[in-house]
């Protein structure tokens, strides 16, 4: 955006406004300066006249929001705001005084962008940037899934209410019941709140765990994300193709750090007994029932089970999972 100064040269050059001094009465005329002055009317016209940078900003910048290109094309000097003034009395003279103040569209920007910084994807297939999180959507769209709805909608009542706690949810239910999207609203209403988050899609990231093998230091910081985040979901777990590492010293040494420290979230097709079994098999060892065991002294104490009843939605609704 041009300054004043600039403003002045610009019409001292153009015929039919060689006098500057009209530009500074259209300044001063201008129905956002003339509020201002009935809004501190001690403040004197020499004031106004020496802070004439200031309320040409004010005004052109308002007129550049009340005609919003949209927060990609703001033409205005700081992207998203605008600027305000406010005058006060210092040492028995005023002073005018600006300011930046954001816009709504900017508002919305910085919570989307507050929210891709607290969590992380591991290849689930989920927005969390947006908010496509409707309560009334999840509660009409299936009655059957009422239940399993309000419980997760509580968990994020009572964590904003007394802060992190160590249990986390397992949401078991059929294919395209909605259990993803339920582990993503909860992640996206808590980090509005300031906690981080992981999502993790198991059957990528094992096989992607699998490759870590070869590069440790990209596979400390992965498993340190995992490990110290507020919030971690396993998604779709018992579905992923198991190795005795990745489930020993990759799942393991999350599952055993986190337990009576911060809370894991699961989505699953398995109930408990069902994912012990998987834990138990590897096609690599065969079946190591302690192995299985291990993993869900892990997990069995440290979960809330929440059925999520209700009819596939995949297909054409978002509400998947």
């Amino acid at each position: 955006m041009e300054s004043l100064g600039e403003a002045l040269r610009s019409w001292q050059q153009t015929a039919g406004m060689r006098d500057a001094a009209k530009l500074a009465e259209r300044v001063l005329g201008d129905p956002l300066v003339r509020k201002l002055r009935e809004r501190y009317p001690e403040v004197t016209d020499r004031t106004l006249r020496i802070n004439l940078n200031k309320l040409y900003q004010m005004t052109v910048e308002y007129r550049n929001c009340k005609e919003c290109p949209g927060l990609e094309r703001c033409p205005n000097d700081m992207q998203g705001h605008s600027t305000r003034i406010t005058c006060e009395e210092t040492n028995g003279e005023w002073q005018l005084f600006d300011m930046k103040t954001p816009c709504s569209k900017w508002t919305v920007h910085e919570q989307r962008e507050m929210i891709r910084r607290r969590i992380t994807s591991y290849y689930a297939d989920v927005d969390l940037t947006d908010e496509p999180y409707d309560e009334e959507q999840m509660l009409d769209m299936d009655p059957e899934r009422e239940w399993a709805v309000n419980r997760v909608m509580e968990y994020v009542a009572e964590t904003r209410a007394n802060g992190l706690g160590k249990r986390g949810l397992y949401l078991m239910g059929s294919f395209g019941t909605g259990k993803t999207y339920m582990a993503a609203y909860l992640l996206h209403k808590l980090a509005r709140e300031g906690f981080s988050g992981v999502i993790v899609y198991m059957p990528e990231f094992v096989e992607d765990a699998k490759a870590l093998m070869m590069e440790p230091q990209k596979l400390k910081e992965t498993l340190t994300l995992m490990k110290e985040c507020d919030l971690l979901v396993f998604d779709d777990i018992g579905a992923e193709n198991l190795s005795p590492w990745v489930r020993d010293h990759v799942l393991g040494a999350i599952l055993n750090y986190r337990m009576n420290r911060k809370p894991t979230f699961y989505t699953s097709n398995h109930d408990l007994e069902s994912l012990e079994k998987h834990f138990s098999f590897t096609h690599k060892e065969g079946e190591e029932l302690h192995k299985g065991q291990r993993l869900m002294d892990r997990i069995r104490p440290f979960v809330d089970i929440v059925h999520v009843r209700g009819r596939n939605q995949r297909g054409g609704d978002v509400l998947s999972g």
